[in-house]
């Protein structure tokens, strides 16, 4: 049997005001899933237990998302969650009379790729 790659989403989150890089990161993987309605197990006529869910997110501050949090999005298969250093951190402008200026209020965009994968025999005996 050979992992093969049935479908890739991609989708992104934002925490706007509270720099919660775990939020982001659940809102990217949900913004990634709940665009469509893939029947893939179906179609192959897996269980969708049988599902390879690997997600990749990536923010600017990588330490600070709760894996288990993102992880518990998906609602079946077996998912591998990678979180890496990427997505963007948008700093917004001091307020008016701040001083020092501080520059800590922050967007935080997270990205996620969702690949779906099947243990699956190639169909010409494994020559490819």
């Amino acid at each position: 049997m050979a992992k093969k790659r049935v479908a890739m989403e991609l989708g992104m989150g934002t925490s706007l005001r509270r720099k919660d890089y775990t939020k982001a990161a659940v809102r990217a993987l949900q913004d990634a899933l709940w665009h469509n309605s893939l029947t893939m197990a179906d179609a192959f006529g897996f269980s969708r237990e049988d599902m390879i869910v690997e997600v990749d997110i990536a923010v600017q501050q990588p330490a600070l998302v709760d894996i288990n949090a993102v992880k518990a999005v998906l609602p079946y298969g077996q998912p591998h969650i990678r979180v890496v250093h990427g997505g963007l951190d948008i700093a917004k402008p001091d307020k008016p009379g701040e001083k020092p200026p501080t520059n800590k209020d922050r967007t935080v965009i997270a990205q996620a790729a969702v690949n779906v994968y099947f243990d699956i025999e190639p169909a010409d005996g494994g020559t490819r």
